[in-house]
């Protein structure tokens, strides 16, 4: 029997035609299944795997690795070590970075700053930071964090993504795909970034949603009459004008969305419609005249100046008071591989009174309670000096086997230290707290199951703590 070929060619053109409609409504449906896989309750719909502690977080990032030995982790062995060889014990098999690993001597650097107790939890604070006396009792130290990286970028990306490798959705990211947006006007993840600051650059992939959907991404606000770039209407476009500009757009973009069924599209017409929103939600939170002269007074008199960290830290509060959910900061800084004491120094002086006030300010309002705000880098220092140590000079080294870092408000103990470390600064003796960890602890107080946070992505699902992880409960209120 002849074959039949017309036969064969209309249903070759039929199968072709059901691929691109059938098929692409099944790919959209399978997309959508991923973007849902954070298990039940369904991401982006506000719910939480159990009751959450803290409804916002603000997260100051000290971008360089601040020294614990000078700031928090007070240690009289140092002084009686002072100038002497790192005991080859202490260190064991610990590796060196390429700027100290070829130092002919290890001399042990103390501190060149006082120490002494403070509040009711008799805390141990360097001089460095007087403003932090006032917020002991509220803060809850952890002295035995530790980490992988040795070196900035991937220390940084790290602790941001759960990954030493970029690519991977931010902690603020995985938080908005989780619990989305408690406001229309503004984003659910916003970055600051101390303007005019030195040090190890600072990439916005730190803040990127990586394989998650582009809308979990944080905005960055600038200091400057600009905030958010290309926010403000071109001189000659009214708001009326761009109110229709933007209605033909999303006309046009739904009928592409109809044809391709590609998220991205949906995600692309609600950012539009948020940063016309934004036109007048963000200049009202970034307008600092109706605030009261003791308010500048708290903070210190650069809140007046916007871009440094002491006004990130008041534009924070008023973010989190108009509900954006996540607010990072980054203020770098802190990489004193020589001329210690005065980088330091200069560092404690632009940061220790706003990081104070912020504490103290959401406690005055009645917003600590569930608001988490977190303080810390990427890892600690060496307490050997990197390079010549001399009476009144040091430098110092990355260090990953242990630093400190604190928690306020949020869920968390306050008034205590949690984790120890040996006497030289240079080891975790007691409970210690890893990155994945930390993040792990975050997102409890946020009312997720770090492990129940999940995308599938190439055939695999990922989470922010990969596969390892555990609660801190003993920091948990």
């Amino acid at each position: 029997m002849t074959p039949d070929f017309s036969l064969q060619s209309k249903r070759r053109v039929f199968l072709k035609q059901a691929t691109s409609t059938v098929g692409a409504a099944a790919l959209a449906h399978l997309l959508g299944r991923d973007m849902a896989s954070a298990a039940t309750p369904t991401p982006d719909l506000g719910g939480m795997h159990f009751a959450p502690k803290a409804k916002r977080i603000i997260y100051l990032f000290q971008s360089g690795g601040p020294a614990q030995q000078d700031l928090f982790d007070h240690k009289p062995m140092l002084e009686q070590m002072h100038g002497r060889e790192l005991p080859p014990e202490v260190r064991g098999e610990q590796r060196l970075t390429g700027m100290s690993v070829n130092q002919s001597s290890l001399p042990v650097a103390a501190s060149k700053f006082k120490f002494a107790q403070h509040g009711q939890s008799g805390a141990w604070l360097s001089e460095l930071l007087p403003y932090h006396r006032d917020i002991v009792d509220d803060v809850c130290f952890i002295k035995s964090m530790h980490t992988e990286a040795i070196n900035h970028d991937p220390a940084i990306t790290f602790f941001q993504t759960g990954s030493q490798i970029a690519g991977r959705p931010s902690l603020g990211s995985w938080i908005s795909y989780g619990l989305g947006s408690e406001n229309d006007d503004l984003p659910a993840f916003v970055v600051l970034v101390t303007k005019g600051q030195g040090g190890q650059p600072l990439y916005s992939r730190l803040w990127g949603n990586g394989f998650l959907d582009s809308k979990y991404q944080g905005v960055q606000f600038r200091g400057g009459e600009d905030p958010v770039l290309y926010l403000s209407n071109p001189d000659g476009i009214s708001r009326d004008h761009r109110r229709h500009q933007l209605d033909s757009i999303n006309r046009l973009n739904s009928h592409q969305f109809q044809r391709e069924f590609d998220p991205e599209i949906q995600s692309r017409i609600a950012q539009y419609e948020m940063a016309f929103k934004m036109q007048t939600s963000v200049p009202d939170a970034t307008d600092f005249s109706d605030e009261p002269e003791s308010t500048f007074e708290l903070y210190g008199e650069d809140a007046k100046q916007p871009g440094t960290f002491a006004a990130n830290c008041l534009l924070a509060r008023r973010l989190a008071q108009r509900d954006v959910r996540f607010i990072q900061l980054y203020h770098q800084g802190w990489d004193q591989h020589s001329n210690l004491p005065k980088g330091i120094t200069g560092q404690a002086k632009e940061t220790d009174q706003a990081s104070a006030a912020l504490v103290k300010d959401l406690k005055r309002l009645g917003m600590l309670d569930d608001t988490l705000v977190i303080w810390g880098g990427e890892f600690g220092r060496t307490s050997y000096s990197q390079g010549t140590l001399t009476p009144g000079n040091y430098g110092r080294d990355h260090h990953p086997r242990c630093f400190t870092t604190w928690m306020a408000g949020g869920g968390t103990r306050p008034g205590m230290s949690y984790g120890t470390t040996d006497e030289f600064s240079y080891n975790v003796a007691e409970n210690g707290v890893h990155v994945h960890d930390f993040n792990a602890t975050i997102l409890n107080l946020m009312g997720i199951d770090h492990e129940r946070l999940t995308y599938k992505y190439q055939g695999r699902r990922f989470r922010l703590t990969d596969v390892h992880g555990h609660v801190v409960r003993d920091i948990l209120a």
